[in-house]
């Protein structure tokens, strides 16, 4: 299995380092440079792979003159705009293969400040994926039109009851994963192609038996550019979540049936 290059560990940070933070990217020109130096001075030691669904604004061209730049960055080009999920497959897939220990998800749009990893990290150590919540105690939103944050929270709610987790911001793309967890999960079963990609691969985890824990971070809407979050993404979580839900449901009534 490929290597990673080493970096410096960080103390009580031995069993989840090295770290890769997976970035993919779509147009995303404007922002990818400001947020890999944000990330570099949050943490010196991580290593960043964007995974571009074949921008045509160069973000890809980019992408490739930073890596030339620093080794720490790298780059997956994609040749079609396949979905978030497929994206971050593809990446966890890569991460997998070089042997980083923890491997993190991340918008390139600023909307995740990177400042805030070290905190993930540190609550990573006693468990096995952390998210970066908007919706517990300490977490917000920032500069979100209220229509958004009123759907956001239903759309968490509306997960929260149907598949009977107990996170509150599971659509959360702001996390960090141990590699056991993305060893274990059948990634290959994993269709969800949008933000719903999210709510599949957190529920997943819990079913799995792994311990999640939230971490509060302040979430700032992406000042360049435009939010992918689109109907037929919403659309597909909806339909998705409502129909994992109900699978849910026939599975505790044929327990009880079994009894």
């Amino acid at each position: 299995m490929e290597q990673p290059p080493q970096a410096e560990s960080t103390p009580g940070r031995d069993d989840i380092e090295p770290v890769l933070v997976v970035i993919p990217t779509y147009e995303e020109r404007d922002n990818l440079g400001r947020i890999l130096q944000r990330l570099h001075s949050a943490l010196p030691g991580a290593h960043a792979l964007v995974v571009d669904d074949g921008s045509p604004d160069g973000t890809g061209e980019l992408a490739d003159e930073l890596a030339a730049e620093d080794e720490r960055v790298h780059v997956m080009h994609r040749t079609e705009k396949a979905g978030l999920g497929a994206a971050y497959v593809a990446g966890f897939r890569w991460g997998l293969a070089r042997d980083y220990a923890t491997i993190i998800e991340m918008d390139a749009d600023g909307s995740h400040a990177p400042e805030d990893l070290p905190r993930l990290l540190d609550a990573l150590t006693d468990s096995d994926l952390t998210i970066g919540s908007r919706y517990v105690p300490g977490g917000s939103v920032v500069n979100w039109p209220k229509r958004r944050e009123v759907l956001s929270r239903g759309a968490n709610l509306y997960s929260k009851l149907a598949l009977g987790v107990g996170i509150n911001d599971i659509t959360a793309g702001f996390r960090a994963y141990r590699r056991e967890v993305l060893e274990k999960l059948p990634l290959d079963e994993i269709v969800s192609r949008g933000y719903c990609f999210q709510i599949d691969l957190a529920w997943r985890t819990v079913r799995s038996g792994f311990q999640v824990v939230e971490v509060p971070i302040t979430f700032t809407e992406r000042e360049i550019g435009e939010s992918k979050m689109n109907g037929s993404i919403m659309w597909e979580a909806f339909v998705r979540v409502g129909l994992w839900g109900l699978r849910r449901r026939a599975e505790q009534i044929r327990g009880l049936i079994r009894r």
